[in-house]
């Protein structure tokens, strides 16, 4: 069992150690604009979901590997942000951006795997819910920040956000769950379209509504939400 656990975690760090420096060399030899690098990032930690989701046979391993990265992790980032020009480096917007969202997507990925793959017995349902945030989540902000044209604003809405980004952000969304939602057989035949529409489209549009990065939490959990209910109305 120790043996599963330390084989995991070791694929865990590698990926994630791979693709930094990875993304470093990026931004110091091509330099991508902003924007592009930060969704690199992004992808990053959605790509290390789906290590996580292989590396690891039982959910108390996968809880316990992304409790011991944070462990490791955040006072490795809390030394690195003495570094001059680190907050540039990593294009943060805010400093402590990249701790806090070390924060919430590990610990989103924790209650989510306590909830669906503890509880209901669901593993795939993790990779779901966190794909159709973050894949979509991506394709807003790298298309809404290309094609943008038609501005969507509102007192609840941070900023102007754009009617192209959130269609990205539900084609990208339907697409993700719908891939997953066939690999894994989920739901009777007729199920598959509707049930990744459904969550595509709630996903949109809680991010849509979403502030000061509460995305990382409501998005997926909104698309938990909805995929649970509807998993056990048209499972296969």
């Amino acid at each position: 069992m120790m043996q599963e656990f330390f084989i995991g975690f070791g694929l865990l760090l590698a990926y994630i150690i791979i693709c930094a420096l990875g993304a470093l060399l990026l931004r110091r030899s091509v330099r991508p604009p902003k924007e592009l690098f930060r969704k690199i990032l992004h992808l990053i930690l959605v790509g290390a979901v789906i290590v996580w989701y292989y590396a690891f046979p039982t959910w108390r391993q996968a809880v316990a590997a992304a409790g011991l990265f944070v462990f490791m992790a955040y006072p490795f980032l809390l030394i690195a942000e003495r570094i001059p020009g680190y907050g540039e480096l990593l294009v943060e917007r805010k400093p402590g951006e990249i701790k806090r969202s070390l924060l919430s997507v590990f610990g989103m990925l924790i209650v989510l795997a306590v909830i669906c793959w503890g509880l209901l017995g669901e593993k795939y349902l993790v990779i779901a819910s966190v794909l159709a945030w973050g894949l979509g989540d991506a394709a807003a902000a790298l298309v809404g920040k290309r094609f943008g044209a038609h501005y969507i604003e509102g007192k609840r809405i941070e900023g102007r956000k754009t009617l192209e980004g959130t269609l990205a952000m539900f084609v990208v969304s339907f697409l993700s769950v719908l891939i997953v939602l066939l690999i894994k057989g989920a739901v009777v035949w007729y199920g598959y379209v509707p049930t990744a529409a459904i969550t595509a489209t709630v996903s949109a549009v809680v991010e849509l509504f979403s502030r000061n990065g509460r995305d990382t939490w409501t998005c997926p959990f909104a698309a938990a939400a909805v995929l649970i209910p509807l998993i056990y109305l048209l499972g296969a």
